[in-house]
């Protein structure tokens, strides 16, 4: 079978800088096997999977490893591809996931996306936290999916070397670091979840779930301009609305064409 293949670079409005994710677009979903070996194939840091229900679409998320509940960065580029190449005009569509019905805006410059926000409870930091981060947290926040740590300032963030080892054996699938921002943002972050097939996500929209309700709550703010420090890097704005945070980004495409499978 044939099928249209995209490779996208989101969350940036330049070539070779965000996070990349590949969007296939099939007439079903085939079995969960099949999904696994594609991402695996595409390897990178996500794999899109669309399947159009009535002028709905049914999202599937997988990184080279797993299946995830949640892809900010993929769901964007899945968006860019629906509005951009398979319904040009078109500016809202609602992706059915395992996380519920996400609503994606198309903008003159990029697109909105509604998402769940993720709380997080203070805990103690974790025996091996620190070794595993080479880095002294300053506090340690506990959600489903991740530890949220809080570092002491930017250059701790943008310049830490973690022993990735260590994080894939902690108790969570993946640990956001994050400190108050520098230069023109609010805050900055970095993602690993080696345990998830990502030793260092480039940009991840689901992080920004948890960060952008922990900064409000430390800063009093609703809306952030936010930076993920990693090599590619990426930008994210973020908006708090109740239960929900509005993340907006930009995408360019890098790669169209199809794929056998």
């Amino acid at each position: 079978m044939r099928v249209p293949l995209f490779q996208i670079d989101a969350f940036t409005k330049r070539l070779f800088a965000g996070n990349p994710a590949a969007v296939m677009v099939l007439p079903s979903f085939p079995n969960n096997a099949t999904l696994q070996a594609i991402a695996a194939e595409n390897n990178i840091a996500e794999t899109a999977f669309l399947v159009e229900r009535d002028g709905q679409y049914q999202l599937r998320w997988f990184t080279p490893a797993v299946e995830v509940p949640l892809c900010g960065h993929a769901t964007l580029a899945s968006a860019a591809v629906v509005m951009e190449r398979l319904e040009p005009g078109r500016k809202c569509v609602i992706f059915q996931t395992e996380s519920g019905p996400l609503t994606v805006q198309g903008k003159e410059d990029g697109y909105v996306m509604d998402f769940p926000s993720r709380p997080c409870e203070k805990v103690a930091t974790p025996p091996r936290m620190a070794a595993a981060l080479n880095a002294v947290p300053v506090e340690v926040y506990r959600g489903h999916h991740s530890y949220l740590v809080v570092l002491s300032d930017a250059q701790t963030v943008r310049a830490l070397t973690p022993d990735l080892a260590a994080i894939a054996a902690l108790d969570r699938p993946g640990v956001i670091v994050t400190a108050a921002g520098d230069e023109r943002y609010d805050f900055v972050s970095r993602y690993f979840s080696p345990a998830r097939g990502n030793p260092e996500d480039p940009v991840t929209g689901a992080a920004h779930c948890m960060l952008a309700p922990y900064w409000g709550a430390i800063t009093g703010k609703s809306t952030f301009h936010a930076y993920q420090a990693s090599r590619r890097g990426g930008e994210v704005l973020c908006r708090l609305s109740g239960d929900r945070v509005e993340l907006e980004g930009s995408c360019v495409f890098y790669l169209e064409g199809y794929a056998e499978i």
